[in-house]
């Protein structure tokens, strides 16, 4: 899945409206980051074949410390433990952080073929809606503005730069599934890892853009050490 994994970094601003969407953002695709690193340095591994699946030629064969469930919840607790420390809400920051990084994990569950290890890089397990595009890119859209409605319902706003900020964000996540869907497909591993990591900073910044309109962009507060006396 692609632009569906931010679905739940809308859905989950309600439950934590001091963190930052740019954050959320992150959080969604922190496994995919990291994936693309670790492509970079050889450590997991893919290969490009056309036709693997309907939907990419993308055959993600050893990826068992960002994809696999042992490591996609050390990642959750990681990001999770980080973003509590910089916006500190008595564990609501790292629940909400850490889930929506795990929630990369059950949504790749469902669209790739079997390629997500459980143990090791052994037990791998994927639904594979992959294998049809058009089921598959229908449900990266009701997925991601499934999210935004949630974001909308239960923290709404009369700020009118902010709404349309984030509709003209869902409209660029829309336009960049569908450039992934049916545009160039990428030839080497490295390619593809750059893709990805591009598509997700941009979104990213995007993210950011739309933070400004609600004046969550800066950096969030760091906890004081001072001492009261």
């Amino acid at each position: 899945m692609f632009v569906g994994h931010y679905g739940p970094a809308f859905a989950a601003k309600p439950a934590a409206k001091p963190v930052p969407l740019w954050l959320l953002f992150v959080a969604v695709q922190f496994m995919d980051i990291m994936w693309s690193l670790f492509v970079f340095l050889g450590v997991e591994k893919l290969r490009i074949v056309p036709g693997f699946t309907a939907t990419n030629p993308l055959d993600l064969y050893f990826m068992p410390y960002t994809h696999g469930l042992l490591g996609s919840l050390v990642l959750s607790a990681l990001l999770g433990g980080v973003s509590e420390y910089f916006i500190p809400q008595k564990g609501r920051t790292f629940l909400v952080v850490g889930a929506c990084v795990f929630s990369h994990w059950i949504l790749d569950l469902i669209v790739h073929v079997p390629d997500l290890p459980l143990i090791g890089d052994h037990m791998k397990v994927g639904f594979g809606l992959w294998r049809w595009r058009d089921i598959s890119l229908a449900a990266e859209f009701v997925t991601l503005f499934a999210g935004l409605f949630v974001l909308l319902r239960y923290a709404p706003t009369a700020d009118r730069s902010y709404n349309i900020r984030l509709w003209a964000l869902a409209g660029w996540l829309a336009g960049g599934q569908i450039f992934a869907t049916f545009g160039p497909q990428p030839t080497t591993p490295q390619i593809a890892a750059a893709m990805a990591l591009g598509g997700y900073t941009v979104f990213a910044l995007f993210a950011w853009q739309v933070d400004r309109a609600r004046g969550l962009a800066g950096p969030a507060k760091v906890p004081s050490f001072q001492s009261n006396h």
